[in-house]
């Protein structure tokens, strides 16, 4: 590609990505990542490093647009973790190191819904104020440097993320069957801390979202009749008050409750390597948009630039409309892997003529 063609990319990769968002026409399939991003390599080649660019709003941003300008992910995303609403409903939150991820300790409402509701002044709790202030510092280093033609992509736990962080993901599944009283009062109150949250993240300048949530739905310990009845309600309000797209990522094997999901209304759904392109395709139709699903272990983490590019061509081939990880990116994934994505699918335009 010529220079002048690379400079009409690089000032429509912003509108290129939400094109892709709502099935519209792009000028190439987006290469990015939805999901967490932070890897010691680029926290040694920046200064921004875990756990302090959890919290640290200035070091969250300069790690986070170092995707884009160093590795050449077409998107910035930020946070790394699942734990920021966790910690504002009471819990526990071990924040990791350089190279693990911060998780929950504690189960605050581990039995039941007494006393459960969402904090008064939600916003400046925990670590919602770093987040948000992040994302207005990524804002005004894209729109000095770039225009404002780069996609900004937050990350953010769903309801029922929330809701096993909260009481414990036992009590989760056992609620469901045998105390939907509980089970609908926990994904009432999830549901709106989310969407309050949710909305702050696109006043402050978020593109998108993406909400990793139902892992226990990609296990296939969520009984199909409790995901239609007492989950897709809930996602459904959710993308019905939340005020921008919201791509839903599925961990593990979500091959069977894909119909279902599609059908909340989700912009788009992110699948891991478990799930067969060619089958989530056929589940999903023209209700959402894919992305997936390079292995983020077997191959961005362990395998070499070249097995990245075949494991990426496939995927192409096989249709996703936004190229990614299948989850998010392990700490030690080399940088060049990550910038083997890009490569990947630029390669395969060439070879497709």
């Amino acid at each position: 590609m010529n220079s002048t063609g690379a400079r009409k990319m690089e000032k429509s990769l912003r509108k290129n990505f939400l094109n892709a968002l709502h099935g519209n026409p792009v000028n190439r399939i987006p290469a990015l990542s939805v999901t967490q991003t932070g890897t010691v390599e680029l926290m040694d080649m920046t200064g921004a490093a875990w756990p302090e660019a959890h919290s640290d709003p200035e070091k969250m941003a300069k790690l986070a647009i170092a995707w884009h300008e160093i590795a050449g992910l077409e998107a910035v995303r930020y946070p790394y973790c699942l734990t920021v609403l966790a910690e504002t409903m009471g819990c526990d939150v071990r924040m990791g190191t350089k190279d693990i991820q911060p998780s929950v300790l504690s189960h605050p409402f581990s039995k039941g819904p007494e006393n459960l509701r969402i904090p008064e002044n939600l916003l400046e709790k925990g670590r919602i104020p770093a987040v948000l202030k992040a994302a207005e510092i990524l804002v005004d280093m894209i729109e000095n440097e770039k225009g404002r033609e780069i996609p900004l992509i937050a990350g953010m736990e769903g309801p029922l993320t929330v809701f096993t962080h909260i009481a414990d993901i036992k009590n989760c599944l056992i609620w469901a069957l045998k105390k939907p009283d509980y089970f609908n009062t926990f994904m009432e109150t999830c549901t709106e801390l989310c969407i309050e949250y949710a909305n702050s993240l696109f006043d402050h300048g978020a593109d998108a979202l993406c909400m990793p949530d139902g892992g226990i739905v990609g296990s296939r310990m969520m009984p199909p009749s409790v995901l239609e009845d007492s989950v897709k309600p809930f996602y459904k309000r959710l993308r019905r008050k939340v005020n921008g797209p919201v791509i839903l990522h599925i961990c593990g094997d979500a091959g069977d409750p894909l119909r279902t999901l599609s059908e909340c209304g989700f912009e788009a759904i992110s699948i891991e390597e478990k799930v067969s392109l060619k089958a989530a395709k056929e589940a999903i139709g023209d209700r959402a948009r894919l992305i997936g699903n390079v292995s983020p272990s077997r191959t961005l983490l362990f395998g070499t630039p070249d097995a990245v590019k075949a494991e990426a061509k496939k995927c192409l081939s096989a249709g996703v409309d936004i190229l990614a990880p299948g989850c998010g990116i392990a700490p030690g994934t080399p940088l060049a892997n990550i910038r083997a994505l890009v490569e990947a699918r630029d390669e395969w335009y060439v070879e497709k003529g």
